[in-house]
Parts: structure tokens; C-alpha cells; sequence
């Protein structure tokens, strides 16, 4: 069985596929465009090789393992035509994810940037507004595997761990959680906001004017989910006005952040590129979810992390 790979996981990890009994085409994801050695194809393992890769092409595929969580680059229409069944990378980044909500969290109620700028600066000054995070209630928009980890490490911090999901089901580690239709209820309620929903167009700009003007203007906004799911402009427009306390934004609508974006200016701001799902046991863990569906696939078992493409996630 053929398969197509966009990334070399190393020559041990390869051979592992191998040795299940695939035929591995390797190709650099960059520029990847269809060609007569790919007509035999049965599964496609990559990220985003689908600008240039037309899939309709491809007509023996029957299965795409993405190794990412998000599924927004790939072209749904052509995936449901041609029956291909989609998988992603959830759990993946969950942990490295889990620690980076906890870090800009701390990093925002601590003030961290001003005393980061005034090491730069060799300058002493003590900041007297420092505020504390115990007693405080943080709120995940998205209960998935992403929130439980950080929910997960945020149990020592004596806070109040609540989330939204579609239907309102409780998940471990949360001490309540409420249905999508309560969103500004939470938000009003909220002294950090963390949004971990998968992008659908029902996500599409869910922050947006009216529900950042329902949070607290004592609230932090945290973003490591998809620049999309905030209205960018009226986030500036708040944050200007004063009417949140601050935010760290790891994703964006545009990406990279163009220079000239406001959002690089405001000193209760962080922005960091798209880095929160980096660790040194990142490849290792994507190699995992391949090996075991690659597995599952060659004996005709039901696959890991089966994408709803109904849902969107």
C-alpha cells in the first residue's frame, strides 16, 4: 500500500512504517503538486500541502492524517466527495499548550514584559500594581483536550475552573461548565478568559464586539486556539478603550502579525508566533497518532482522532 509522507520523522520511524507494510513516497510539503507517482496513493500524512496538492487528483486516497489539531487549511468539499476519511493531531500539543496557558496567565496578572523591559533597561523600580490569580475565577471557551491540560495545571492555584462547551457537559478538572448559549454570562463573570475552541464557521469571530464588551474590565483575553475566533478589530478597539485589563494572543487572523498591526503597541499586550504547541516532545507524540492509525489502518480497525467533518473538528 502506498502512502505519502511531507516530513521525514528520521529513518528509524520511517522504517516502522515500513515494516507494517506500506510503500512510503516521501515529498517536501512545500510546492507539493500532483504527478503520476502519486495515482496509486492510499493515505497522506502532512500539515498544509493543499494550496498546491489537488487531492481530487488522487483517487485512491482514502485517509489524510494531519498533524495538526485545526483542520482549516484542508478543503473539506473534495475530502466529503471523495468518501477520505480525516484524522488530526488532537492530544497532540495538549500538554505544551496546558503549560503555555499557565505561563501568560501568570505572566499577565505578575506584569512580567515591564519588568523584562526594565532588566533590558538596568532599572530598579518595584511595580505596586502586581495583583494575584488565587481566588479568581478562569474560564476555558472550549473544554477539549487542550483546556483539560491546562485546566489540569491550574488546580494548585486555588482558582475557580469553569468552561463553555456546546451542550454544557461537565469535563474533569472543571468546576462547572455551561452551555455555548451562556457565553456572555461566563465572559461577564470572568477574570481570565482563555479560548481553546476549535475554528468552525460557527466559531467565526465568537469574540467579538458585544462579547468583549461583556467581560469584566478587570479580564484578561488568552489566544492560543485560532486568530479568527476574535473580531481582531474590535479587540483593538477595546483594549484602547480600556474596557479588558490586557491579553496574550498566540494566534492571529493574519499570520505572521503585520508590522504595522496596533496590537504590537499596547504595553498590556503579549505576542508570541504561533509557538504555544512547541516542545522538544512534539515529533514524538505526532509520530505516535501516525504510527498507531497506520496500524489500525493496514488491519481495517476504526481510526484514532476521526475528524466530524460535519462539526468541523
Amino acid at each position: 500500500m502506498k502512502v505519502l509522507f511531507t516530513y521525514d520523522y528520521g529513518e528509524k520511524k520511517m522504517q516502522s512504517i515500513r515494516n507494517l507494510g506500506y510503500e512510503i513516497i516521501l515529498r517536501k510539503e512545500k510546492d507539493l503538486v500532483y504527478d503520476e507517482t502519486l495515482k496509486d496513493v492510499e493515505a497522506l500524512f502532512c500539515y498544509d500541502p493543499f494550496s498546491t496538492l489537488d487531492i481530487a487528483r488522487m483517487k485512491k486516497l482514502k485517509w489524510i492524517q494531519l498533524s495538526s489539531i485545526g483542520i482549516d487549511q484542508v478543503p473539506l468539499e473534495k475530502v466529503k466527495e471523495q468518501g477520505v476519511i480525516l484524522t488530526n493531531n488532537k492530544g497532540g500539543y495538549s500538554v505544551p499548550m496546558g503549560e503555555f496557558i499557565v505561563l501568560k496567565i501568570l505572566e499577565l496578572f505578575k506584569n512580567s514584559k515591564t519588568f523584562y523591559r526594565q532588566q533590558q533597561q538596568k532599572q530598579w523600580k518595584i511595580d505596586t500594581s502586581i495583583t494575584e490569580l488565587y481566588n479568581k475565577r478562569v474560564s476555558f471557551i472550549g473544554t477539549g483536550s487542550i483546556a483539560v491540560e491546562g485546566a489540569k495545571r491550574l488546580q494548585g492555584f486555588g482558582v475557580e475552573i469553569t468552561g463553555v462547551n456546546t451542550q454544557g457537559r461537565d469535563v474533569e478538572y472543571f468546576h462547572k461548565c455551561y452551555p455555548i448559549k451562556d457565553l456572555k454570562e461566563v465572559l461577564k463573570h470572568s477574570d481570565v478568559v482563555i479560548l481553546s475552541i476549535p475554528y468552525t464557521d460557527e466559531t467565526h469571530h465568537l469574540i467579538d464586539d458585544e462579547a468583549l464588551a461583556a467581560m469584566n474590565s478587570k479580564a484578561y483575553l488568552v489566544n492560543v486556539s485560532r486568530g479568527t475566533i476574535v473580531d481582531e478589530k474590535a479587540l483593538i478597539q477595546h483594549l484602547e478603550d480600556e474596557s479588558i485589563q490586557g491579553a496574550a494572543l498566540d494566534v492571529f487572523d493574519q499570520e505572521p502579525l503585520d508590522e504595522n498591526s496596533p496590537l504590537w503597541n499596547f504595553e498590556n499586550v503579549i505576542i508570541t508566533p504561533h509557538n504555544s504547541w512547541v516542545s522538544e516532545m512534539r515529533n514524538q507524540r505526532r509520530f505516535d497518532t501516525i504510527y498507531e492509525n497506520a496500524e489500525k489502518f493496514m488491519q481495517g480497525e476504526a481510526l484514532k482522532n476521526v475528524v466530524n467533518l460535519d462539526k468541523g473538528y
